[in-house]
């Protein structure tokens, strides 16, 4: 009812097991949202842990949760649910970590080309211990592999030894590398254009991203080309009539264990096809992902059919600059006024742990940059007014700093740079982002509040990160949700980067409830699963019309190329199928799904 009820009711969702709350997340039911109507239900997802019996493939039979639902407005409305966890299947045991062995750092002479030593003589002379380790199948090997290593140990350059190895081997096969975001496809054209396009290699680099679409002619003439899962989508689709398709020799996969968010499907999709185009064509072309740890290592390499001399999935221990984590709890219970109480506890985290040293502070949204920035700017100035200020604002001189403002557009950073303040958000015109990227980086400003974005594009050096807060507001949902523990992931390696410093520290601020869930699981890798299901419709009637799939035979044997067919075995109840029905229902199932 309207009078009663309002645009919303919220309700708190606690899972604890009688005795210690694991998490809670809060819901707003809609009134006017349809997904929330009596048909469909309310789907969310919480994390919990659980015990395994010595020998035993099912959870301990005593181990149970408790699920509340409370009414944040009306006393008494509540409802109480016990889960047992001894019919869940557990995951298979094999997915252990790899050992970084004690080996001597190879120096980069082991490339055996002066050319190639020049691309990394001005940064280092020899390989970190975890580039040592896999640089004989990357360099010499056309194995695919999977390498599961934490942010910042050098998964980039693992990549441009598989890259070298094209040029050495066939120099007229293509390379394709796939980012998931358009940041990060940004800073590889930039980065690769300068030492493969521009110096002495001379090697063609082509972006092909929503921003830019070369010709026909300079994508035959390309030996590398960068591009984002959509885009590669739609041009490798009709493959039998693109010879320079056919001509890939190597493709990349970065930050392969965002196969479970939105952009999945398609990236699922872009290596299926290729794992298909091989076997049909006999062609050779080698798959190399890259990713932070993962829990199902195993499933993610048979699907990219890496046997296990190519699967590593280092610990997130064997970071090469080591970084001390602090995790705090903040009891508000709205989202504004929690943020707002993160500023102090962000400025004394400044001034404890990078005095003078950059900083990056994440948040969530546009205003929050603005409103962080200005709430740090007036704790700096009400610390110089006490007289208990040694903090270096900026390096910018009055000359510098008048030209600076001049070319800068918007009013807020014009304010902010002066106190050594940046901001950097997609709502800045491109011009003043580049500005901020280039103070930051020639340490003119001393810190950046940027959001999430930023933590998959440019590579900052940043002594500290603070994460202020762990939720962004999803406009689909309309609710606020957290942010997945890979991006946190991503933005913490942004702390401590190699070259650059020897330590590096992360602050993570998060509602009081969800302390322990981070303190639990920031670690512990999640299972990558498929979300391939929801669009698969979609995808069949794409290789359908481009000829690939002609009856309902060669779509079922499309299918088992997929990652999503590989899930569905390992993990049936996810994708709501009935695992005791045995392989024959499993026909059944994807030949439905078909049809449908």
């Amino acid at each position: 009812h309207k009078r009663w009820n309002g645009k919303s009711e919220p309700f708190w969702i606690l899972v604890s097991n009688g005795e210690e709350i694991f998490t809670s997340t809060l819901i707003d039911i809609a009134a006017t949202t349809r997904q929330y109507d009596g048909s469909k239900g309310i789907s969310t997802t919480l994390f919990v842990p659980y015990e395994i019996d010595e020998d035993e493939d099912k959870a301990r039979s005593s181990t149970y949760y408790e699920i509340d639902i409370l009414s944040d407005k009306w006393v008494g409305v509540d409802f109480y649910e016990s889960i047992y966890l001894e019919d869940i299947d557990i995951p298979e045991k094999d997915y252990p970590y790899t050992k970084l062995l004690s080996l001597k750092p190879l120096p980069i002479s082991a490339l055996g080309n002066r050319a190639y030593e020049r691309l990394y003589s001005s940064k280092f002379e020899f390989f970190n211990p975890v580039q040592t380790q896999v640089f004989f199948n990357l360099y010499h090997s056309d194995m695919n592999v999977l390498i599961g290593a934490p942010t910042s140990s050098g998964k980039t350059i693992m990549s441009e030894l598989a890259i070298l190895r094209v040029f050495n081997e066939r120099p007229d096969g293509k390379i394709i590398y796939i980012a998931p975001m358009k940041a990060l496809a940004k800073e590889r054209i930039i980065d690769w254009k300068r030492r493969f396009q521009e110096g002495e290699l001379k090697k063609n680099v082509v972006e092909l991203t929503g921003d830019f679409t070369p010709d026909l002619e300079a994508l035959k003439k390309a030996s590398l080309v960068i591009t984002t899962p959509e885009k590669w989508d739609g041009i490798s689709r009709n493959w039998q009539h693109r010879e320079y398709v056919r001509q890939v020799a190597l493709v990349i996969i970065d930050e392969i264990h965002l196969l479970g968010q939105e952009r999945g499907p398609v990236l699922e999709v872009i290596v299926s096809r290729f794992r298909y185009i091989t076997a049909q064509t006999k062609l050779n072309v080698r798959i190399v992902g890259l990713s932070t740890a993962l829990a199902n290592a195993k499933d993610v390499a048979d699907w990219l059919g890496i046997n296990r001399f190519g699967l590593y999935n280092f610990k997130p221990s064997v970071r090469p600059v080591p970084i001390e984590v602090y995790i705090d709890g903040f009891p508000e219970k709205h989202y504004c006024p929690r943020m707002a109480t993160m500023n102090k506890p962000t400025y004394k985290a400044i001034m404890t742990h990078a005095r003078n040293h950059p900083t990056l502070v994440f948040v969530s949204s546009r205003r929050q940059t603005r409103l962080t920035a200005l709430d740090l700017i007036a704790l700096m100035s009400g610390q110089e007014l006490s007289g208990d200020y040694d903090y270096q604002q900026t390096g910018l001189s009055n000359e510098e700093l008048e030209s600076v403002q001049y070319e800068i557009d918007d009013e807020n950073l014009k304010n902010t740079v002066q106190f050594g303040i940046g901001m950097h958000h997609a709502g800045l015109t491109e011009n003043d982002r580049k500005i901020v990227e280039h103070l930051f980086v020639n340490k003119k400003i001393s810190v950046l509040v940027t959001t999430s974005t930023l933590a998959w594009g440019v590579n900052f050096p940043a002594r500290l990160v603070v994460i202020k807060g762990t939720e962004y507001f999803d406009a689909k949902t309309k609710r606020y949700v957290d942010i997945p523990v890979s991006d946190i992931l991503q933005m913490m390696g942004r702390a401590g980067r190699p070259q650059f410093d020897n330590k590096g520290i992360a602050c993570i601020f998060v509602s009081e409830e969800k302390k322990n869930f981070y303190k639990k699981f920031l670690y512990e890798p999640f299972p990558v699963e498929s979300s391939l299901h929801g669009q698969l419709v979609e995808h069949l009637n794409a290789e359908i019309s481009a000829g690939t799939l002609t009856n309902i035979d060669s779509c079922i044997d499309y299918m088992t190329w997929t990652y999503f067919f590989r899930r569905l075995t390992k993990n049936p109840s996810f994708y709501n199928l009935d695992h005791d029905k045995g392989i024959s229902y499993l026909n059944d199932f994807l030949r439905e799904i078909i049809v449908e």
